[in-house]
């Protein structure tokens, strides 16, 4: 974790979620019960800060000063609202490509996802605010600095962001291995999000209920799978070629 992305005990932490900062996660460590930590545990809530229990260990290796029982993570960017982003891209009269990224939980992953996303030019990236990966130095790097160059919004719940699309005219397209349909077989010449799943399990079946499509790229060896990022890259040179 780069130090400059990081807040170290319970009070600087308190005081930074108060003043608005954009605070990514917060690690507590597993049976801390001071009222200072019960203070900071109401500060979350209200504010939806994503957070986790972890032993004492991990958080002595993030940091060697003393925290107190909690150590948090500052994300280098603001976090866009969907609702606006969408107004905003279509307003634009842009036909709109947006990548729902399904619990990627891998920093070098989301960072090059997200590099690639830039490239081609998607309006915008959404991720879910619990086990998604954060946005921190390493994310920072992986992207090559795409990071700052491109919208990323952070929901709640990712149906809750399907819905919002679907109301709003943009197709939904899961690229998943749980289908006949070849990705090269629909349409990505129109209004679309794509969305990728997990590196371990996808994309979330209750999820696959609810998309306009599904699809896959065509698999010719022995291994099963691509990792998350090429596949990623895949699909979103092919709207890119639909489009062009």
């Amino acid at each position: 974790m780069e130090k400059e992305h990081q807040i170290f005990g319970i009070r600087a932490i308190i005081e930074a979620i108060q003043a608005g900062a954009t605070v990514d996660k917060v690690y507590i460590q597993k049976e801390a019960s001071s009222e200072l930590m019960k203070d900071l545990m109401k500060v979350m809530k209200r504010g939806n800060i994503n957070f986790s229990y972890v032993p004492v260990e991990k958080l002595n290796r993030l940091t060697p000063n003393n925290h107190q029982g909690a150590v948090a993570t500052i994300s280098p960017i603001s976090f866009f609202d969907l609702e606006s982003l969408i107004e905003s891209v279509i307003e634009n009269g842009k036909k709109p490509l947006f990548l729902i990224l399904d619990q990627i939980s891998d920093v070098r992953n989301f960072g090059a996802i997200i590099r690639t996303a830039e490239c081609t030019g998607v309006n915008g990236i959404i991720v879910q605010k619990a086990g998604s990966a954060p946005v921190n130095g390493d994310t920072v790097k992986t992207s090559a600095g795409a990071v700052f160059n491109i919208p990323i919004c952070k929901v709640e719940h990712i149906k809750d962001a399907i819905f919002l699309l679907q109301a709003s005219g943009i197709k939904t397209v899961a690229a998943t291995e749980k289908t006949d349909q070849n990705i090269y077989d629909i349409s990505l010449n129109e209004p679309v999000a794509i969305i990728m799943g997990s590196e371990d399990r996808g994309v979330n079946p209750s999820v696959l209920k609810i998309v306009d499509e599904k699809a896959k790229l065509p698999m010719f060896g022995t291994i099963g799978s691509l990792n998350v990022s090429v596949a990623c890259g895949a699909f979103l040179y092919e709207a890119v070629r639909q489009r062009s």
